[in-house]
Protein backbone atom coordinates (compact mmCIF):
# COMPACT_ATOMS: atom_id res chain seq x y z
CA UNK A 1 0.00 0.00 0.00
CA UNK A 2 0.99 3.36 -0.58
CA UNK A 3 1.71 6.09 2.26
CA UNK A 4 -1.78 8.11 1.68
CA UNK A 5 -3.21 4.50 2.12
CA UNK A 6 -1.58 4.20 5.51
CA UNK A 7 -2.25 7.52 6.48
CA UNK A 8 -5.91 6.62 5.83
CA UNK A 9 -6.17 3.57 7.79
CA UNK A 10 -4.23 5.52 10.75
CA UNK A 11 -7.24 8.21 10.53
CA UNK A 12 -9.87 5.45 10.72
CA UNK A 13 -8.05 3.40 13.75
CA UNK A 14 -8.58 7.04 15.58
CA UNK A 15 -12.13 7.39 14.67
CA UNK A 16 -12.42 3.99 16.10
CA UNK A 17 -10.90 4.03 18.93
CA UNK A 18 -13.10 7.63 19.47
CA UNK A 19 -16.12 5.54 19.08
CA UNK A 20 -15.81 2.58 21.55
CA UNK A 21 -14.71 5.34 24.18
CA UNK A 22 -18.20 7.09 22.84
CA UNK A 23 -19.91 3.52 23.39
CA UNK A 24 -17.91 2.80 26.34
CA UNK A 25 -20.43 4.20 28.96
CA UNK A 26 -24.38 3.83 28.24
CA UNK A 27 -27.88 4.34 29.47
CA UNK A 28 -27.99 0.45 31.36
CA UNK A 29 -26.49 0.36 34.48
CA UNK A 30 -23.33 2.24 33.35
CA UNK A 31 -22.90 -0.49 30.94
CA UNK A 32 -21.41 0.11 27.42
CA UNK A 33 -23.35 0.84 24.12
CA UNK A 34 -24.18 -1.81 21.40
CA UNK A 35 -23.82 1.61 19.06
CA UNK A 36 -23.31 4.73 19.32
CA UNK A 37 -27.22 5.76 19.26
CA UNK A 38 -29.23 3.68 17.81
CA UNK A 39 -28.45 0.55 19.93
CA UNK A 40 -27.88 2.24 23.18
CA UNK A 41 -28.68 -1.62 24.96
CA UNK A 42 -24.92 -3.46 26.18
CA UNK A 43 -26.15 -6.45 24.02
CA UNK A 44 -23.43 -9.68 25.11
CA UNK A 45 -22.62 -11.33 21.83
CA UNK A 46 -21.55 -7.92 20.21
CA UNK A 47 -19.36 -6.74 23.46
CA UNK A 48 -18.16 -10.62 23.56
CA UNK A 49 -17.12 -10.25 19.95
CA UNK A 50 -15.38 -6.69 20.79
CA UNK A 51 -13.42 -8.00 23.62
CA UNK A 52 -11.22 -8.94 20.63
CA UNK A 53 -10.25 -5.36 19.60
CA UNK A 54 -10.73 -3.87 23.16
CA UNK A 55 -7.90 -6.07 24.53
CA UNK A 56 -5.51 -5.75 21.28
CA UNK A 57 -5.84 -1.97 21.50
CA UNK A 58 -4.49 -1.78 24.62
CA UNK A 59 -6.75 1.10 25.77
CA UNK A 60 -7.11 0.80 29.75
CA UNK A 61 -10.30 2.55 29.59
CA UNK A 62 -11.98 0.12 27.74
CA UNK A 63 -10.13 -2.81 29.20
CA UNK A 64 -11.80 -1.51 32.35
CA UNK A 65 -15.23 -1.35 30.80
CA UNK A 66 -15.20 -5.36 29.55
CA UNK A 67 -13.84 -6.09 33.25
CA UNK A 68 -17.16 -4.15 34.28
CA UNK A 69 -19.17 -5.63 31.42
CA UNK A 70 -17.71 -9.58 32.33
CA UNK A 71 -18.86 -9.23 35.57
CA UNK A 72 -22.07 -8.26 35.27
CA UNK A 73 -22.83 -10.98 32.60
CA UNK A 74 -21.53 -13.57 34.65
CA UNK A 75 -23.39 -12.18 37.89
CA UNK A 76 -26.78 -12.45 35.82
CA UNK A 77 -26.23 -15.75 34.62
CA UNK A 78 -29.08 -18.68 35.08
CA UNK A 79 -28.78 -21.11 37.79
CA UNK A 80 -27.97 -23.73 34.87
CA UNK A 81 -24.61 -21.71 33.63
CA UNK A 82 -26.94 -19.92 30.72
CA UNK A 83 -25.35 -16.44 29.64
CA UNK A 84 -28.31 -14.01 28.87
CA UNK A 85 -28.55 -12.12 25.67
CA UNK A 86 -28.47 -8.41 27.57
CA UNK A 87 -25.59 -8.18 29.82
CA UNK A 88 -27.82 -6.59 32.27
CA UNK A 89 -31.06 -8.39 32.19
CA UNK A 90 -31.03 -12.05 33.80
CA UNK A 91 -34.45 -12.65 32.06
CA UNK A 92 -33.51 -12.61 28.22
CA UNK A 93 -32.08 -15.55 27.62
CA UNK A 94 -32.67 -18.20 24.40
CA UNK A 95 -29.07 -17.07 22.77
CA UNK A 96 -26.76 -20.04 21.33
CA UNK A 97 -23.83 -18.05 21.11
CA UNK A 98 -23.67 -15.82 23.93
CA UNK A 99 -22.33 -18.43 26.53
CA UNK A 100 -19.71 -19.86 24.58
CA UNK A 101 -18.91 -15.81 23.43
CA UNK A 102 -18.59 -15.43 26.89
CA UNK A 103 -16.34 -18.28 28.00
CA UNK A 104 -14.02 -16.89 25.01
CA UNK A 105 -14.24 -13.62 26.13
CA UNK A 106 -12.89 -14.44 29.89
CA UNK A 107 -10.62 -16.66 28.03
CA UNK A 108 -9.13 -13.65 26.43
CA UNK A 109 -9.36 -11.20 29.09
CA UNK A 110 -7.30 -13.75 31.61
CA UNK A 111 -4.58 -14.15 28.83
CA UNK A 112 -4.31 -10.24 28.87
CA UNK A 113 -4.63 -9.51 32.65
CA UNK A 114 -2.38 -12.46 33.75
CA UNK A 115 -5.70 -13.42 36.45
CA UNK A 116 -5.81 -17.37 36.03
CA UNK A 117 -8.62 -17.57 38.43
CA UNK A 118 -10.96 -14.57 36.69
CA UNK A 119 -14.62 -15.35 37.11
CA UNK A 120 -13.47 -19.22 37.97
CA UNK A 121 -16.98 -20.25 39.33
CA UNK A 122 -19.08 -18.62 36.49
CA UNK A 123 -16.82 -19.97 33.80
CA UNK A 124 -17.37 -23.21 35.72
CA UNK A 125 -20.88 -23.35 35.48
CA UNK A 126 -21.22 -21.65 31.64
CA UNK A 127 -18.98 -24.86 30.95
CA UNK A 128 -21.19 -27.34 32.34
CA UNK A 129 -24.26 -25.15 30.43
CA UNK A 130 -22.29 -26.15 27.08
CA UNK A 131 -22.02 -29.69 27.89
CA UNK A 132 -25.60 -30.24 27.58
CA UNK A 133 -25.82 -28.35 24.50
CA UNK A 134 -24.79 -31.32 22.68
CA UNK A 135 -27.59 -33.65 21.82
CA UNK A 136 -26.05 -37.02 21.45
CA UNK A 137 -23.57 -36.18 24.24
CA UNK A 138 -20.12 -35.81 21.57
CA UNK A 139 -18.81 -32.23 22.16
CA UNK A 140 -20.52 -30.80 19.25
CA UNK A 141 -23.21 -28.11 19.98
CA UNK A 142 -26.52 -27.47 18.52
CA UNK A 143 -28.82 -24.61 18.16
CA UNK A 144 -32.38 -23.33 17.64
CA UNK A 145 -32.89 -21.30 14.15
CA UNK A 146 -32.61 -17.71 14.84
CA UNK A 147 -30.74 -18.31 18.41
CA UNK A 148 -27.31 -17.17 17.30
CA UNK A 149 -26.12 -13.58 15.66
CA UNK A 150 -28.55 -14.01 12.64
CA UNK A 151 -31.81 -13.19 14.12
CA UNK A 152 -33.55 -13.16 11.02
CA UNK A 153 -31.93 -16.70 9.93
CA UNK A 154 -32.62 -20.46 10.02
CA UNK A 155 -29.46 -22.06 11.42
CA UNK A 156 -30.36 -25.64 12.74
CA UNK A 157 -28.38 -27.96 15.00
CA UNK A 158 -24.92 -28.50 13.95
CA UNK A 159 -24.05 -24.41 13.56
CA UNK A 160 -20.35 -23.90 12.06
CA UNK A 161 -20.13 -20.64 13.59
CA UNK A 162 -20.93 -21.38 17.55
CA UNK A 163 -18.62 -24.94 17.09
CA UNK A 164 -15.64 -22.68 16.21
CA UNK A 165 -16.41 -20.72 19.09
CA UNK A 166 -16.54 -23.04 21.37
CA UNK A 167 -13.39 -25.27 20.05
CA UNK A 168 -11.72 -21.33 20.60
CA UNK A 169 -12.58 -21.07 24.44
CA UNK A 170 -11.60 -24.95 25.06
CA UNK A 171 -8.32 -24.20 23.71
CA UNK A 172 -8.04 -21.06 25.74
CA UNK A 173 -8.62 -23.16 28.83
CA UNK A 174 -6.28 -25.32 27.60
CA UNK A 175 -8.79 -28.54 27.57
CA UNK A 176 -6.84 -29.47 24.45
CA UNK A 177 -8.52 -33.23 24.07
CA UNK A 178 -11.85 -32.25 24.32
CA UNK A 179 -11.04 -29.48 21.40
CA UNK A 180 -9.25 -31.90 19.48
CA UNK A 181 -12.31 -34.61 19.71
CA UNK A 182 -14.78 -31.31 18.43
CA UNK A 183 -12.11 -30.48 15.64
CA UNK A 184 -12.49 -34.62 14.88
CA UNK A 185 -16.43 -34.29 15.02
CA UNK A 186 -16.24 -31.45 12.67
CA UNK A 187 -14.33 -33.22 10.43
CA UNK A 188 -16.85 -35.83 9.42
CA UNK A 189 -18.60 -35.48 6.84
CA UNK A 190 -22.27 -33.92 6.53
CA UNK A 191 -24.34 -36.78 5.22
CA UNK A 192 -26.47 -36.90 2.54
CA UNK A 193 -28.79 -40.23 2.46
CA UNK A 194 -32.94 -40.83 2.68
CA UNK A 195 -32.16 -41.92 6.35
CA UNK A 196 -29.64 -41.57 8.82
CA UNK A 197 -27.49 -45.03 9.63
CA UNK A 198 -26.47 -46.24 13.15
CA UNK A 199 -23.31 -44.90 14.24
CA UNK A 200 -22.78 -42.76 11.49
CA UNK A 201 -22.34 -39.33 12.81
CA UNK A 202 -22.16 -36.28 10.81
CA UNK A 203 -20.00 -33.28 10.60
CA UNK A 204 -19.47 -30.04 8.85
CA UNK A 205 -17.32 -31.01 6.23
CA UNK A 206 -18.44 -30.65 2.36
CA UNK A 207 -17.35 -33.14 -0.26
CA UNK A 208 -15.11 -31.40 -2.78
CA UNK A 209 -15.69 -28.22 -1.44
CA UNK A 210 -12.95 -26.40 0.94
CA UNK A 211 -15.05 -24.77 3.19
CA UNK A 212 -17.31 -25.79 5.87
CA UNK A 213 -21.57 -26.68 5.53
CA UNK A 214 -23.52 -23.38 7.74
CA UNK A 215 -25.04 -26.75 9.74
CA UNK A 216 -26.18 -30.16 9.35
CA UNK A 217 -28.62 -32.20 11.62
CA UNK A 218 -28.51 -36.13 10.80
CA UNK A 219 -29.64 -35.90 7.25
CA UNK A 220 -30.30 -32.41 6.66
CA UNK A 221 -27.83 -29.28 5.97
CA UNK A 222 -26.69 -26.08 4.28
CA UNK A 223 -24.31 -26.28 2.04
CA UNK A 224 -24.60 -22.26 1.79
CA UNK A 225 -20.86 -20.36 2.79
CA UNK A 226 -20.90 -18.99 6.13
CA UNK A 227 -17.96 -16.36 5.95
CA UNK A 228 -17.71 -15.54 9.99
CA UNK A 229 -17.94 -19.21 10.83
CA UNK A 230 -15.33 -20.13 7.92
CA UNK A 231 -13.27 -17.37 9.04
CA UNK A 232 -12.71 -18.40 12.40
CA UNK A 233 -11.78 -22.11 11.78
CA UNK A 234 -8.98 -20.63 9.51
CA UNK A 235 -8.19 -18.60 12.76
CA UNK A 236 -8.74 -21.40 15.38
CA UNK A 237 -6.63 -23.83 13.26
CA UNK A 238 -10.00 -25.89 12.73
CA UNK A 239 -9.20 -25.34 8.91
CA UNK A 240 -5.85 -27.03 8.01
CA UNK A 241 -2.82 -24.56 6.66
CA UNK A 242 -4.04 -26.48 3.48
CA UNK A 243 -7.32 -26.13 3.26
CA UNK A 244 -7.50 -22.25 5.31
CA UNK A 245 -5.06 -21.35 1.53
CA UNK A 246 -7.63 -23.55 -0.73
CA UNK A 247 -10.57 -21.63 1.03
CA UNK A 248 -9.42 -18.48 0.41
CA UNK A 249 -8.65 -19.01 -2.92
CA UNK A 250 -12.16 -20.51 -3.45
CA UNK A 251 -13.80 -17.18 -1.50
CA UNK A 252 -11.46 -14.47 -3.66
CA UNK A 253 -12.89 -16.75 -7.17
CA UNK A 254 -16.58 -16.70 -6.11
CA UNK A 255 -16.60 -13.21 -4.84
CA UNK A 256 -15.28 -12.09 -8.19
CA UNK A 257 -18.33 -14.24 -10.09
CA UNK A 258 -20.46 -12.23 -7.85
CA UNK A 259 -19.08 -8.91 -8.90
CA UNK A 260 -19.32 -9.72 -13.06
CA UNK A 261 -22.87 -10.79 -11.90
CA UNK A 262 -23.24 -7.35 -10.14
CA UNK A 263 -24.53 -9.42 -7.23
CA UNK A 264 -21.53 -7.48 -5.49
CA UNK A 265 -19.86 -3.96 -5.37
CA UNK A 266 -17.47 -4.14 -2.99
CA UNK A 267 -13.78 -5.63 -2.59
CA UNK A 268 -14.95 -7.81 0.46
CA UNK A 269 -17.07 -10.74 0.81
CA UNK A 270 -20.94 -11.03 1.92
CA UNK A 271 -21.06 -12.83 5.21
CA UNK A 272 -23.22 -15.24 3.20
CA UNK A 273 -23.54 -16.37 0.00
CA UNK A 274 -24.90 -17.54 -2.74
CA UNK A 275 -28.32 -15.96 -1.26
CA UNK A 276 -31.82 -17.50 -0.87
CA UNK A 277 -33.74 -16.24 -3.39
CA UNK A 278 -37.74 -16.30 -3.06
CA UNK A 279 -37.57 -19.39 -5.08
CA UNK A 280 -35.45 -21.48 -3.20
CA UNK A 281 -36.44 -23.99 -0.64
CA UNK A 282 -34.79 -22.32 2.31
CA UNK A 283 -36.48 -19.10 1.95
CA UNK A 284 -38.83 -18.17 4.64
CA UNK A 285 -41.75 -15.64 4.45
CA UNK A 286 -40.11 -12.64 6.70
CA UNK A 287 -36.92 -12.61 4.25
CA UNK A 288 -38.98 -10.49 2.04
CA UNK A 289 -39.54 -7.86 4.83
CA UNK A 290 -35.77 -8.43 6.90
CA UNK A 291 -33.36 -10.40 5.03
CA UNK A 292 -33.72 -9.78 1.10
CA UNK A 293 -31.33 -10.91 -1.27
CA UNK A 294 -27.82 -9.29 -0.49
CA UNK A 295 -29.03 -7.39 2.63
CA UNK A 296 -28.90 -8.15 6.01
CA UNK A 297 -28.28 -11.88 7.18
CA UNK A 298 -28.79 -13.15 3.43
CA UNK A 299 -25.55 -11.64 2.06
CA UNK A 300 -24.84 -8.48 4.12
CA UNK A 301 -21.67 -7.39 4.43
CA UNK A 302 -20.79 -6.98 7.82
CA UNK A 303 -17.75 -4.84 8.68
CA UNK A 304 -17.18 -6.97 11.78
CA UNK A 305 -17.36 -10.17 9.85
CA UNK A 306 -14.82 -8.47 7.13
CA UNK A 307 -12.24 -7.81 10.38
CA UNK A 308 -12.98 -11.52 10.67
CA UNK A 309 -11.79 -12.58 7.21
CA UNK A 310 -8.69 -10.30 7.20
CA UNK A 311 -7.42 -12.07 10.23
CA UNK A 312 -7.98 -15.34 8.69
CA UNK A 313 -5.85 -14.14 5.80
CA UNK A 314 -3.19 -13.31 7.91
CA UNK A 315 -3.38 -16.45 9.58
CA UNK A 316 -3.04 -18.41 6.25
CA UNK A 317 -0.21 -16.79 4.96
CA UNK A 318 -1.66 -14.00 2.37
CA UNK A 319 -0.88 -11.14 4.14
CA UNK A 320 -0.74 -8.46 0.52
CA UNK A 321 -4.19 -9.43 -0.13
CA UNK A 322 -4.87 -8.91 3.92
CA UNK A 323 -3.56 -5.77 3.54
CA UNK A 324 -5.79 -4.76 0.30
CA UNK A 325 -8.92 -6.04 1.80
CA UNK A 326 -7.91 -4.13 4.78
CA UNK A 327 -7.71 -1.23 2.57
CA UNK A 328 -11.45 -1.78 1.17
CA UNK A 329 -12.93 -2.03 4.99
CA UNK A 330 -11.63 1.31 5.75
CA UNK A 331 -13.55 3.35 2.54
CA UNK A 332 -16.16 1.12 3.29
CA UNK A 333 -16.49 2.08 7.03
CA UNK A 334 -16.22 5.63 6.11
CA UNK A 335 -20.28 7.01 4.83
CA UNK A 336 -22.35 6.87 7.79
CA UNK A 337 -26.03 6.32 7.50
CA UNK A 338 -27.01 9.42 9.57
CA UNK A 339 -24.49 10.22 12.14
CA UNK A 340 -22.30 13.42 10.46
CA UNK A 341 -18.86 11.42 11.42
CA UNK A 342 -15.58 10.96 9.75
CA UNK A 343 -15.78 7.04 9.57
CA UNK A 344 -19.59 5.73 10.04
CA UNK A 345 -18.67 2.29 11.41
CA UNK A 346 -21.78 1.25 10.19
CA UNK A 347 -23.39 -2.31 11.23
CA UNK A 348 -23.95 -3.71 7.98
CA UNK A 349 -24.11 -2.96 4.18
CA UNK A 350 -25.44 -3.97 1.14
CA UNK A 351 -23.63 -5.93 -0.87
CA UNK A 352 -25.25 -4.47 -4.61
CA UNK A 353 -23.87 -1.25 -3.58
CA UNK A 354 -21.88 -1.24 -0.50
CA UNK A 355 -24.33 1.38 1.32
CA UNK A 356 -24.52 1.77 4.87
CA UNK A 357 -27.61 0.06 5.73
CA UNK A 358 -27.73 -0.54 9.83
CA UNK A 359 -26.84 1.42 12.66
CA UNK A 360 -23.76 3.94 12.86
CA UNK A 361 -20.88 3.45 15.04
CA UNK A 362 -21.46 -0.24 15.92
CA UNK A 363 -18.94 -1.17 18.58
CA UNK A 364 -18.22 -4.26 17.07
CA UNK A 365 -17.46 -3.16 13.61
CA UNK A 366 -15.36 -0.46 15.37
CA UNK A 367 -13.72 -3.18 17.28
CA UNK A 368 -13.03 -5.60 14.61
CA UNK A 369 -11.84 -3.47 12.48
CA UNK A 370 -9.33 -2.60 15.46
CA UNK A 371 -8.51 -6.28 15.67
CA UNK A 372 -8.23 -6.73 11.98
CA UNK A 373 -5.57 -3.53 11.68
CA UNK A 374 -3.57 -5.42 14.57
CA UNK A 375 -3.46 -8.05 12.58
CA UNK A 376 -2.13 -7.01 9.40
CA UNK A 377 0.30 -4.70 11.18
CA UNK A 378 1.68 -7.22 13.17
CA UNK A 379 1.22 -9.93 9.93
CA UNK A 380 0.15 -12.03 12.93
CA UNK A 381 -3.29 -12.80 14.85
CA UNK A 382 -3.35 -11.43 18.71
CA UNK A 383 -4.52 -14.53 20.94
CA UNK A 384 -5.10 -16.99 17.93
CA UNK A 385 -1.70 -17.43 17.22
CA UNK A 386 -1.37 -19.36 20.45
CA UNK A 387 -4.82 -21.20 19.70
CA UNK A 388 -3.50 -22.65 16.57
CA UNK A 389 -0.32 -23.38 18.14
CA UNK A 390 -1.73 -26.03 20.38
CA UNK A 391 -1.85 -29.78 20.35
CA UNK A 392 -3.93 -30.97 17.23
CA UNK A 393 -4.49 -34.70 17.60
CA UNK A 394 -6.20 -35.09 14.19
CA UNK A 395 -3.44 -32.28 11.67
Amino acid sequence: MEKRDWRLIEQAKASALKALLHNVRGPYRGLPRTAGWGYPEPYTRDLMIASLGILASGNEKLIKALRKTLDVAAKNQSRLGHIPSLIHDPEDRGASDCTPLFLMAVGLFRKVSGEDDFLEAAVGKAMTWMEYQSPCDRILVAQLPTSDWRDEQWVLGYGLFVNTVVYTYLRLFEQHERASLLREMMGHFTIKADRKQKHVHEGLVLKYKPYFALWSYKVYGSERFDLLGNSLAILSGIATRTRAKELVSWIETECNALRKNEDLAVELPPNFFPYIRPDDPDWMPRYSKYNQPGEYHNGGIWPFICGFYIAALIAAGRYKLAEKKLLALTHLVRPARVAEVEFGFNEWCRAQDGKPQGEDWQTWSAAMYLYACACVEQKATPFFDQVRKQPNDSE
